[in-house]
């Protein structure tokens, strides 16, 4: 029996497999860096202990670490949650050597699934289809560059070990190869440390589909359906549901039963997910099978009414699966979003700050997986999702009405999240007819859409709201001629707020009118002239800073003085220019890694570089000057 699960893993994950622990009788046990020393995970666990300093490599990567935490806690079990070490076969022998039983499959299943060439050539023995490309064991650049020109473009570059978008690379053209080899490489040895890959033919146009399989160690092997994840930004996903709305009764026996078999072909154990592409003529092509619970579970779990936590537990402690497939049916419909710390402004990049205000849904059909609350510190060093908001229909007209309900009523105030991305698309038609592929929001989306209107009544109202309610606006006598200071998109916005009663203000200046500020339950509300303007929520305005006597040397050092300004917090990963070298127009100048994920750095214009003002390693702040050129 598992009495004691150490849960080597943070955020909500940590969270959710420390929930079902507890309704076990598991004692929960947890694991943090010194950046998450008051971290939100920590708080459901029985005990926790430290694991190094905030680098993932010097503590949620270190397997030696975990392991001896584990065993200074008392532990008999270790869940590795999703990401970090979850898909490492060395981490799941260390746990197993070390006398404790490893929440997943064994580490030769994970080696062979978790290498996605190994993976490729096994569920082909098994009959399982998969997309035309190369996974040979050469890996020079030669060969790969061979190997590309024959497979042709468009062409998929992608990091044989781990998952979650990283490592991976679009080639269009052949000249684009080998910076795209060079890049995924790189970006798969930070994350993986593996910078194998293989490369496959880019289907442009298929949905996303992965087929959920559960197995327990007595040979007993079976699928959960299917989940369409096809939404997807920079390879990852964004918005996950069950059943997809392309694959009927038939194709989901058939797709279910390539599963199985590519299960099977490895002796797999525990919780896994088959993921493939559909075409527009339903053909199905195996991609990857992710050797651990998907951040998308919830979605199966509402539709199948199992928790699937607390099977890879009762797998993992030895018992059997009562799981008949005949009697396997979906019922109803659940979709499910990921909120993430990411600026729909600022071509969704990363966003870091402190929550000041964490207000998520709740009601019949929603649930809410979240890893944070307010006060919780957002930094550089970890993935940018914050939580997980699903919902739960009837059928698809009904969860997607709900989604868009609940979205209205979740308020992050501290830090730019997605949700104005989130909101469109429970919006957007091609979404609620179910119309959807991989390129889905780049064929789709204007992020043009997201800059406030500068001359809206209803934003400027609602950011007056915030400031209001906040206290942010200074205090005059009788509540007269109270000054509020806003900006949006470098717009300044000057006025001046008078209470005329409790929670009621006249306004005057950039906006006139009498609003009404007021909280519903523990959600802000406003009205303007009578008029609902609904929850408040971040439309994008900040409080102006006051005029500084030194303004315009300030402004003198801005981006049209030749210096290159980082676009977000960030680690510089690599430098790809020197001082005295001549550029063009975008050309590489940085690859800045921030929350897991790289971002090119390119120059504004022709030019040559006069001082580069980083170094590789360097930890640097938003909008800090990283490279002048003149």
């Amino acid at each position: 029996m598992i009495r004691r699960l150490l849960i080597a893993n943070r955020g909500e994950i940590a969270v959710r497999i420390a929930h079902a622990a507890r309704e076990m009788g598991i004692v929960p046990l947890g694991v943090y860096s010194d950046a998450d020393t008051d971290a939100y995970h920590l708080s459901f666990m029985a005990d926790a202990a430290r694991i190094g300093p905030p680098p993932a490599p010097e503590s949620y990567l270190d397997a030696d670490a975990i392991v001896a935490a584990a065993k200074t806690l008392r532990a008999d079990a270790v869940h590795p949650g999703y990401g970090f070490l979850s898909e490492r076969p060395l981490f799941a022998k260390a746990v197993r050597d070390a006398g404790l039983i490893f929440v997943g499959p064994t580490p030769e299943a994970m080696a062979a699934m978790g290498s996605k060439i190994e993976a490729k050539r096994r569920v082909r023995a098994a009959q399982v289809p998969t997309v035309p490309g190369y996974d040979g064991d050469d890996q020079s650049g030669e060969r790969l560059r061979d190997e590309a020109q024959r497979i042709g473009m468009p062409l998929l570059v992608k990091a044989s070990a781990g998952g979650g978008g990283r490592g991976m690379r679009v080639v269009d053209r052949i000249e684009e190869f080998d910076e795209a080899l060079a890049a995924a490489k790189r970006e798969a040895l930070a994350a993986f440390g593996d910078d194998a890959v293989l490369l496959e033919r880019y289907l442009r146009r298929p949905r996303h589909i992965e087929i959920q399989v559960l197995a327990d160690h007595h040979g007993n092997v079976v699928h959960l359906g299917e989940r369409e994840c096809s939404i997807q930004r920079r390879h990852q996903k964004v918005v996950e549901e069950a059943p997809s709305p392309a694959v009927d009764d038939a194709l989901r026996a058939e797709m279910g039963a390539a599963a199985v078999r590519a299960a099977a072909a490895v002796g797999y154990t525990n919780a896994g997910t088959c993921e493939f592409m559909l075409d527009e003529t339903g053909a199905y092509y195996f991609l990857e099978m992710n050797t651990r619970l998907q951040v998308e579970h919830p979605v199966t779990e509402l539709v199948y009414g199992l928790d699937l936590v607390q099977w890879q537990l009762r797998i993992a402690a030895g018992e059997r699966l009562t799981l008949a497939q005949a009697e396997i049916r979906p019922r109803g419909w659940a979709i499910e979003m990921r909120v993430n710390a990411e600026d729909p402004r600022n071509h969704l990049l990363p966003s870091t700050g402190t929550i000041a205000r964490w207000s998520p849904p709740d009601g019949p059909g929603i649930r809410v997986d979240a890893g944070v609350t307010t006060g919780s510190e957002i930094g550089v060093y970890y993935d940018s999702m914050l939580a997980k908001l699903i919902v739960f229909g009837s059928d698809r007209a009904a969860a997607v009405r709900r989604m868009a309900s609940a979205l209205d009523d979740f308020t992050i105030d501290g830090l730019r999240t997605n949700l104005p991305l989130l909101r469109w698309i429970a919006r957007d038609e091609a979404f609620i007819a179910g119309a959807l592929h991989t390129g889905f929001l780049a064929e789709r989306l204007d992020e043009s859409i997201f800059a406030p209107a500068k001359a809206s009544r209803e934003a400027l109202a609602r950011a007056c709201a915030r400031a209001l309610a906040g206290g942010a606006a200074p205090w005059r006598i009788a509540g007269v001629g109270m000054p509020i200071a806003l900006e949006c998109n470098g717009e300044r916005y000057a006025l001046e707020a008078t209470r005329i009663a409790d929670g009621v203000y006249h306004l005057r200046g950039a906006l006139t009118g009498d609003l009404r500020v007021r909280h519903n339950a523990d959600r802000l509300v406003a009205s303007l002239d009578g008029i609902e303007l609904g929850n408040v929520f971040d439309d994008g305005f900040r409080q102006a800073a006051p005029p500084s006597a030194d303004a315009r040397t300030q402004a003198a050092g801005g981006p049209a003085d030749g210096r290159v300004i980082a676009p977000m917090p960030g680690k510089i990963a690599k430098i790809a220019v020197a001082q005295g070298d001549a550029v063009e127009e975008r050309s590489l100048l940085i690859v800045l890694e921030a929350m897991k994920m790289e971002h090119r750095i390119e120059s504004p214009s022709a030019g040559t570089v006069k001082a580069v003002l980083v170094r590789e390693g360097d930890v640097v702040a938003a909008a800090q000057a990283l490279v002048e050129i003149e």
